[in-house]
């Protein structure tokens, strides 16, 4: 039987032989989980897109809001406290890594640069900054800057001496024979994965199988 990974039951959550799926606040299930217990984490966190602009989907005006968790006011009203709500979760994080174990942060211009300080301030060594260029992205509507087509990822372990996990010929398999660079090209998330629903951020499987 799989070790739990909570210091106390968790409510609502959905397990089969190898996922756990936990729905709740992330604040308070990490404050739930035992220290030192992940290898890796891929952390997806709030853009702070949501400003009642417009963007382009499917060939439709729509509107660029995400969700309530998705608003700078609904987590954070400053600058100062945005980049304060990503210390506190990066911090979280940290305390269930194990000592080798590292984190994604997928991000834009939005919050990428509040993270990859966060990720500093709180111990963490950045390891890459990924580009994920998108092959089909939206088009820009109001015409007056270029096209939205990248998302930044950062990669971090846990602090300096931690000795992280790289799968080096692996990395060179997927690539043909050749290093893998820090620009990954790609379209975004096909109707086919979308089988759960319409979720606003999901990441294609590419992306996260690398």
């Amino acid at each position: 039987m799989r070790e739990s990974v909570f210091e106390n039951n968790i409510p609502s959550y959905y397990e089969t032989d190898d996922s756990i799926l936990v729905l709740g606040d992330s604040f308070e299930i990490l404050r739930k989980m035992k220290s030192e217990c992940f290898d890796m984490i891929f952390a997806d966190p709030p853009y702070f897109l949501s400003n009642n602009g417009i963007t382009c989907q499917g060939g439709k005006m729509v509107s660029v809001n995400k969700g309530s968790w998705d608003k700078l006011n609904e987590n954070a009203t400053t600058i100062e406290e945005k980049h304060e709500f990503n210390r506190r979760w990066i911090r979280m994080c940290r305390r269930v890594l194990k000592p080798n174990g590292t984190i994604w942060i997928s991000g834009t211009l939005h919050n990428i640069y509040s993270i990859g300080m966060a990720l500093e301030q709180e111990g963490y060594k950045i390891l890459n900054n990924i580009t994920w260029q998108k092959t089909n992205p939206p088009p820009n509507l109001a015409c007056k800057c270029f096209t939205h087509s990248t998302e930044t990822i950062l990669w971090a372990k846990k602090d300096e001496k931690a000795k992280h996990y790289f799968n080096y010929e692996k990395m060179k398999e997927l690539n043909n024979g050749k290093q893998m660079k820090d620009v990954w090209t790609g379209s975004l998330t096909k109707p086919s994965e979308k089988t759960e629903g319409r979720h606003p951020t999901q990441k294609p499987r590419y992306l996260l199988k690398k």
